[in-house]
């Protein structure tokens, strides 16, 4: 199989890489519009800050290319919120697969840290990324925005409020959370992808 990963100034592409040799598959990573294009499956990785990432994006027509692209794409973290149609991190015009707004957390209370960082379920799973048995599964997240829940939500967390853990359109999947990092759960959510 085929595997890209799609090749910015991201910080975690590859612990991404890493966690798809341990299943077995050695992607490619790269930011080559035919190589993207002629993947099996594309992954978007992303830890970092929307503004600028997006403005490197564009530079390298690169947004346009994720946009074309037809075969299963998975977008995590910050992949997941340029994906989104705005961003507030940098009041930032990200992709518009998906359309969402990303909002900065807020906090509540003085037990209320952003960035949210640690294990939290998955609930209301769905999609092709999930399965029932993954009702209530821990994963893990890194984040200092959110994408509220939606009509493309494809699984909910909670942290200060519901939001959505991933999202679904068409061939376009997302995870807020970090599958890579999450054990496991993770491993299974990365082959459910692969198997798409």
């Amino acid at each position: 199989m085929n595997v890209a990963i799609i090749k910015y100034n991201a910080g975690n592409i590859y612990s991404v890489d890493y966690a798809l040799r341990r299943l077995g598959v050695t992607p490619v990573v790269t930011a080559d519009p035919e190589a993207l294009r002629g993947a099996d499956k594309v992954i978007f990785p992303g830890v970092g800050e929307a503004l600028t990432t997006m403005a490197y994006l564009r530079e390298r027509a690169l947004d346009r290319v994720i946009l074309g692209l037809r075969q299963p794409v998975l977008g995590i973290c910050l992949g997941m919120q340029l994906m989104c149609e705005r961003s507030e991190e940098g009041d930032t015009d990200c992709l518009g697969i998906f359309p969402a707004p990303v909002r900065r957390f807020v906090p509540r209370e003085h037990a209320d840290k952003v960035p949210h960082m640690g294990w939290n379920t998955l609930e209301n799973v769905r999609s092709g990324l999930f399965d029932e048995s993954l009702e209530g599964a821990f994963v893990y997240f890194v984040h200092s925005y959110y994408v509220p829940v939606n009509d493309y939500t494809a699984a909910t967390t909670e942290y200060i409020l519901p939001f959505s853990a991933a999202l679904r359109k068409d061939n376009f999947y997302a995870t807020q959370f970090h599958p890579e990092k999450s054990g496991s759960i993770g491993e299974r959510i990365l082959e459910n992808f692969l198997r798409l």
